[in-house]
């Protein structure tokens, strides 16, 4: 299927607000021209959704406090909860980039979210970031009450290389013994360093993330190219995948990273893990933030919303 028109209308529009390519700035560049086109990001993600009661706080970490913004969808207790990891290829990103998305998700999925400002690299190189993740989602299982939360109903999800950090936390908590994780939300996740498969050479230019983008995402994450094999930064790397939680995997046709999510659900299938797998045809990167100008993306922020409820209220686990 060729690209959706209304993703090639907002590659149109964003490439008329300029700039240089992600690879050819450095840090520091890179999250100034994200905070430079934030409005008009925002203006393409999803209309606010009102929510009973927002907070920020912070809770402790290895590194230091790790920010978080809470979403209450209702004033009670023992809600499920989602902890949510944004995308920016571990360099930028933070909690206001995904706020919209998350009060949709803690709304429509009937969950609290908790939305992680995780330590970037290549100030905190890997692995930082997945230990904030597996941090936080411990810090909630083991003090449920400071959330007023269910902890048998605990989710993970993100998106990109915050897919990757859900990915992540999953194989922390079976390897390191808990917590229990009820489900996991992986859009178009990030799970292989090594990847050179069709989605990369066809989609890697032209279609906003780029192959060079990739490239300089992982090298400034990583120290070496043996960490980009370790399971927590490639997951499809891991010897196992049995005994992870159910998982919804959304994937986006015309996405360079397309290929590595559907091969990284296939792999938790075959562990016997219960999978729903959806693709949609002709979306780009970042559609799942674009909901307000592109009907893919409003379709797969629904669909993540009714999964979690699925999972996480009636009890029933996402199926393939």
């Amino acid at each position: 299927m060729p690209l959706d028109p209304q993703a090639r209308a907002i590659l149109g529009q964003l490439a008329a607000l300029g700039g240089k390519p992600t690879e050819q700035m450095t840090p520091a560049e890179a999250r100034a021209e994200r905070a430079r086109m934030a409005p008009a990001r925002a203006a393409m993600a999803a209309p606010f959704q009102e929510v009973a009661r927002v907070e920020d706080r912070a809770i402790p970490g290895r590194g230091g406090p790790i920010p978080i913004r809470i979403y209450w969808p209702e004033q009670r207790a023992d809600l499920p909860v989602l902890v949510y990891f944004h995308g920016g290829g571990w360099v930028f990103g933070n909690i206001d980039s995904v706020d919209r998305a998350c009060r949709v998700l803690s709304a429509s999925g009937g969950c609290i979210v908790v939305n992680v400002e995780y330590r970037l690299a290549p100030e905190e190189k890997f692995p930082a970031a997945a230990e904030d993740a597996y941090t936080v989602v411990n810090y909630i299982a083991r003090y449920p009450q400071e959330f007023a939360c269910d902890p048998r109903r605990l989710a993970v999800g993100g998106d990109s290389s915050g897919g990757n950090l859900a990915a992540a936390a999953c194989l922390m908590a079976r390897d390191r013994g808990g917590p229990g994780i009820a489900f996991q939300l992986l859009v178009y996740p990030v799970t292989d360093y090594d990847d050179d498969r069709p989605s990369l050479q066809e989609y890697g230019e032209g279609h906003l993330l780029t192959r060079a983008a990739i490239r300089y995402f992982w090298a400034h994450y990583l120290s070496s190219p043996e960490e980009g094999r370790h399971p927590y930064a490639s997951p499809l790397h891991a010897v196992s995948l049995e005994r992870l939680p159910p998982a919804l995997v959304i994937t986006a046709e015309c996405d360079p990273l397309r290929d590595q999510g559907e091969a990284y659900a296939r792999r938790l299938e075959q562990a016997g893990v219960p999978v729903t797998l959806r693709r949609y045809e002709g979306a780009i990167h970042v559609f799942f933030h674009m909901s307000a100008v592109c009907d893919s993306g409003r379709q797969a922020l629904a669909e993540a919303g009714s999964a979690l409820r699925a999972a996480l209220h009636a009890g029933q686990r996402v199926a393939g």
